[in-house]
């Protein structure tokens, strides 16, 4: 067995109840994953993560699920001590966490601004660290970012301009774990056919969208799908170990940098 091959190996993945995170629970379980920790973030996603963790266990992998608002550091720290103690220890770390929130910069708040930085850098900086602290040599660590990394749009300010620190963040751990043969990479997508993206955009802003990308007419959605990302996660998960320090935009020519 290959130190690069997903099988027998131990994941965690924040934000892995439900869409994008769930999809790559369940494609990792069917890559044969030894065992994943489910992180979700409140009971209203409870029962997501159960019916994913159903599926997981299907799969022939075993599943763990642990509740959290990651947006404090003890909380990220509490999640890899329970996820280690439970799982023996981890492999591979993967957070799918992140918040939209689509303004004009003058109508945004203080309170508004805070929250994003939580969810989109915050979290992301501790997640990055307590991974780089608790994986094993060899390990893989996934953030997912945005597309608009590389676009040149109003009104995602405090979206994008939250989602931005990772690429730093990723750059420097990359540095700073591979000489243990950890690589750290971000995955930004295009706008995603999820029920995150509907609700910040109005009809006309959801039809541009569906038309913006160069395989947009090929797509089944017109936006990038779920299902488009789920084998680069698995990719720089295992064989593309090698890919590190960088953010890759997945989104079928929609933007570029």
């Amino acid at each position: 067995m290959s130190k690069h091959d997903i099988a027998g190996k131990n994941v965690i993945i924040a934000g892995g109840a439900k869409n994008l995170g769930g999809l790559i629970a369940r494609d990792l379980a069917a890559s044969g994953a030894r065992a994943i920790a489910i992180h979700y973030n409140s009971a209203a996603s409870r029962s997501a993560a159960e019916e994913t963790a159903n599926a997981v266990r299907f799969a022939g992998s075993e599943p763990f699920l642990f509740q959290g608002d990651l947006t404090s550091a003890a909380a990220v720290e509490k999640l890899f001590a329970d996820a280690t103690a439970a799982l023996g220890s981890l492999d591979i770390a993967i957070n799918t966490v992140g918040k939209v929130l689509k303004k004009p910069m003058v109508e945004i708040s203080e309170a508004e601004y805070d929250e994003m930085s939580a969810v989109n850098a915050k979290t992301a900086f501790f997640f990055i660290k307590e991974a780089g602290k608790h994986l094993n040599d060899n390990g893989k660590i996934v953030t997912l970012v945005t597309s608009l990394l590389g676009a040149f749009t109003p009104f995602y300010a405090s979206y994008a301009g939250t989602k931005a620190p990772v690429e730093h963040f990723t750059r420097a751990a990359s540095k700073e774990f591979g000489a243990r043969g950890i690589s750290v990479t971000a995955i930004g997508p295009g706008p995603m056919d999820t029920p995150f993206f509907y609700p910040a955009e109005g009809a006309d802003a959801v039809a541009y969208h569906k038309t913006a990308a160069a395989l947009s007419p090929s797509s089944k959605t017109g936006l990038t799908d779920i299902e488009d990302i789920v084998p680069w996660i698995r990719l720089l998960v295992s064989e593309g170990w090698w890919m590190t320090g960088q953010t890759i935009l997945v989104n079928g020519g929609y933007t570029t940098k």
